[in-house]
């Protein structure tokens, strides 16, 4: 194979590998990073011996993702305050993320849940329920009988409550009440805010020790709603409240002139009741 064809077939499954490692690693650098490195290993391994060129590929960027989620775990203990993983924004045709099309099909909050998950469970939990891997092409992947990786999706499953994580709204549901919940905070409306609030709602910030965010997450009509208006009422002269979308849901993003911006995401339950919100203020993961 010459190194023009090496090129053509990686950039064939790229997507898909950077969508390995975005969901193993909830970061967009890191994934593009994990990427590169299974770019080069690729360049380097004699062809002849791979049977498969995407379960190779797959098996490579598995691995060296689970490595690397170890090393950024390590990290996270460090940081400050509750770490959440960076949005893929939609953004023009010529942007860098739409590299992360196939990516940002995961949404935040499932993301977010994976964080408890140790690397061997999320990366078997990843092949299978997001890519629809066979348990076989698991066991590769990972080194392990199919019985264990059943076994580990199994675990992470129930870890995650996937079952309540299947039942989220659709986008144009949680539109409908992102509307709402954004004309309710604008306006300052103390009991329209709290009607749209589940009663177990949490509300969780990620300022990354750059900005100033809770340091653990708040849970509760009141809790949530009292510091959600108090955010708002500071800067009540200087916000712009627009509408986006985050890996592939609705989104609202705010600005000031201050550039104390955030992205707000919102999961409703089926009562279209908000429960958890993803209030993302680290600059270093807001590309806006």
């Amino acid at each position: 194979m010459t190194i023009e064809n090496d090129t053509q077939v990686f950039e064939q499954y790229r997507p898909q590998l950077i969508a390995v490692a975005y969901n193993m690693l909830g970061e967009r650098a890191a994934a593009e990073d994990t990427v590169q490195e299974v770019w080069v290993k690729w360049h380097a391994v004699d062809k002849s011996t791979i049977n498969t060129h995407a379960a190779w590929l797959t098996k490579v960027t598995t691995r060296i993702a689970i490595d690397s989620l170890r090393s950024a775990r390590a990290r996270r203990e460090l940081y400050v305050g509750p770490w959440l993983p960076e949005p893929i924004m939609d953004q023009a045709p010529n942007e860098p993320e739409r590299a992360f099309d196939v990516a940002k099909q995961c949404e935040l909050a499932m993301l977010y849940a994976m964080e408890r998950l140790t690397p061997h469970e999320r990366s078997a939990f990843i092949l299978r329920n997001v890519f629809d891997s066979d348990y076989d092409e698991i066991a590769q992947t990972l080194g392990k009988s199919e019985a264990a990786c059943r076994k580990l999706v199994s675990r992470a499953r129930t870890k995650i409550n996937c079952e309540s994580l299947s039942d989220t709204a659709k986008a144009h549901d949680i539109s409908k009440v992102m509307s709402r919940f954004m004309h309710a905070c604008q306006t300052m409306n103390h009991q329209h805010v709290l009607e749209l609030l589940a009663p177990d709602v949490t509300a969780i910030s990620d300022g990354g020790g750059k900005v100033r965010a809770a340091l653990r997450p708040l849970v509760g009509q009141e809790e949530v709603c009292h510091v959600l208006l108090s955010i708002v009422s500071k800067y009540s002269t200087d916000l712009n409240f627009e509408t986006c979308v985050a890996n592939n849901l609705p989104a609202i993003r705010v600005r000031n002139t201050e550039n104390q911006n955030m992205i707000f995401t919102l999961r409703t339950n089926q009562h279209a009741e908000i429960e958890w919100i993803y209030i993302l203020r680290n600059p270093d993961k807001l590309n806006f």
